[in-house]
């Protein structure tokens, strides 16, 4: 009873077989099917390695919607050199609700040289002509994205030997903790008092001619501080065409959260707009003299998310690459022989026209000889 039992599922899953074999002596091979397998195995092998190479990569996923946390602090990194003194200058921060950060929660004044040694231009060169690439190519962003915390540092590399020249500009640098609302960061002269109305700049102790805001943005950002994220402003310099002069960056923050394989952060990308011009108050251009940073904060938040693609979809795409080939070549290789079959047929049937053989009563035959047996031979 059980071999019967195993003799019925042995034929009945022989009749469930959808790859039937065909014994060998009744398969018949040709050059011709020879080369389109060889050209089909070639195709399919390098398809394969360039589906694992799209397996391997990752891209970025952008998704947007409303930013609903008003209450949290907004944080500003700022590295900024000035061609002043440091006791000639002051920063801080005024914001829409009339609350000013004082510039001694978290900034600090170090003097320094403005000049940028061989390898501080080197470096400035380089970001500058990266930033240039980010402005053709935004797509370059999602891989600074995918490099964040792996790439190098791109924070301005120090004097490599100590100079003997004195210290003529200041480096203002640290971090400042802001409502999230828009404001205004400024640099000018002056340190900054806070009064009931407001806030003001000792200024009147400082001549006209000493004013030089030319300076060099190494660093802002917003939110946190990630290394390896290049920034709009990183590596701008501004060299002051004259002493009243006046530079703004109007500039449009955006709050993103990242989420790659490596890091997984809150942090903000941002959009700047540059204006500069000459305080000259005889010719209608009023203002005051200085760098002037006017930020808005935008009301919806990114969410940038690095994907990969699953490895079922990759199986798929693969079964599908082999299975196509393997069929599409199957059909052409078929019509090619088909079509030669078809030409070879009619150059046989020309070289075996009729011939016309005469007959006694006068009329002609069309027909084939009959062959004979000497023809034969």
């Amino acid at each position: 009873m059980r071999r019967l039992n195993r003799k019925k599922t042995l034929n009945l899953m022989k009749e469930l077989d959808a790859f039937p074999k065909v014994p060998e002596s009744y398969v018949e091979t040709s050059a011709s099917g020879g080369t389109v397998s060889l050209i089909a195995f070639t195709t399919i092998a390098f398809l394969t390695v360039m589906e694992f190479m799209v397996y391997r990569d990752t891209w970025m996923k952008y998704e947007y919607e409303v930013d609903k946390d008003f209450t949290s602090k907004l944080r500003i990194n700022i590295d900024i050199t000035v061609a002043m003194r440091c006791q000639y200058v002051g920063a801080d921060v005024l914001d829409l609700a009339e609350t000013m950060v004082a510039s001694a929660d978290g900034l600090i004044y170090e003097p320094v040289i403005f000049d940028l040694s061989p390898q501080q231009k080197e470096w400035q060169r380089m970001l500058q002509l990266i930033q240039s690439r980010l402005q053709e190519e935004h797509s370059l962003q999602d891989v600074i994205f995918k490099s964040a915390f792996k790439s190098a540092s791109t924070a301005l590399p120090p004097r490599e030997v100590n100079s003997l020249q004195s210290p003529d500009a200041c480096r203002i640098h640290g971090h400042l903790y802001v409502n999230k609302v828009a404001g205004n960061f400024h640099i000018t002269v002056g340190k900054a008092i806070p009064h009931p109305r407001g806030h003001a700049h000792l200024a009147a102790l400082v001549s006209h001619e000493s004013y030089n805001f030319s300076h060099r943005i190494d660093h802002l950002s917003f939110g946190e501080l990630i290394p390896g994220i290049i920034n709009p402003l990183d590596g701008t310099e501004k060299i002051a065409a004259d002493h009243n002069q006046m530079f703004q960056y109007f500039i449009t923050v955006v709050p993103t959260k990242l989420h790659t394989y490596k890091i997984s952060a809150e942090t903000h990308q941002f959009s700047v707009t540059e204006r500069e011009r000459v305080i000259n108050h005889a010719a209608g251009s009023h203002g005051v003299s200085g760098i002037f940073m006017k930020y808005d904060i935008s009301s919806l938040m990114v969410t940038v998310t690095e994907e990969h693609m699953p490895f079922w979809q990759f199986l798929v795409r693969l079964c599908g690459i082999i299975g196509g080939i393997f069929s599409t070549t199957g059909i052409l290789h078929g019509f090619g022989g088909f079509v030669a079959e078809v030409i070879f047929c009619r150059f046989r049937l020309g070289a075996h026209r009729p011939t016309s053989v005469p007959l006694p009563d006068g009329h002609t035959s069309n027909h084939l000889p009959l062959t004979t047996d000497n023809s034969m031979h």
